[in-house]
C-alpha cells in the first residue's frame, strides 16, 4: 500500500527523527507525569507552565476499534481499498492513540482487543513511518 511521507514541522521533528531510529517516543508532561500523542506545546491535561519532554515507551498496544476505508479520497490509496484503519491504544497509557492500516491484517478481519507492536516501514530513502502490526 502507498504511503504518505510525513513532512515534519518544529513540533513534530524529534518524534520523527526517533522513528527514523526505529524507536517509539511521545510527549511526557513535567508536571503532571501523563504521556500524550501527537505533540502539542503544552499538556492537554493539565496545561502545565512546566512543559513536556519527550519519553520513549515500548511501542506495545491494543486495538480499541477499526474501520474499513472502503470509499477514501487520498488517490494514492485507492487502488489498495478496501483496507483498515484501526485504533490502537497504548498499553503504558491507554489515553494515548494511534491509528494503523494494519499490516499483514485483511480488510474486515481486524482481532478487536488484540496485542499489537510498532513496526517501522521506509517510505522514502532516510525516512520511515510506524505501523502496528497484530502479535501472533
Amino acid at each position: 500500500m502507498p504511503k504518505i511521507i510525513p513532512v515534519p514541522d518544529e513540533l513534530s521533528q524529534p518524534f520523527w527523527d526517533a522513528v527514523n531510529e526505529r524507536r517509539l517516543i511521545v510527549q511526557n508532561c513535567i508536571g503532571c507525569d501523563r504521556l500524550q500523542y501527537p505533540p502539542g506545546v503544552d499538556c492537554r491535561v493539565c496545561e502545565s507552565a512546566t512543559g513536556v519532554e519527550w519519553k520513549e515507551v515500548e511501542g506495545k498496544g491494543h486495538i480499541a476499534a477499526y474501520i474499513v476505508i472502503e470509499d477514501g479520497r487520498l488517490n494514492r490509496r485507492m487502488p489498495d481499498q478496501p483496507y483498515n484503519l484501526a485504533l490502537v491504544t497504548l498499553d503504558e497509557d491507554p489515553t494515548v492513540n494511534f491509528y494503523s492500516n494494519l499490516p499483514g491484517t485483511p480488510p474486515y478481519e481486524v482481532p478487536v482487543g488484540a496485542a499489537v507492536e510498532v513496526t517501522f516501514e521506509e517510505v522514502a530513502p532516510g525516512q520511515l513511518i510506524h505501523e502496528w502490526k497484530v502479535v501472533e
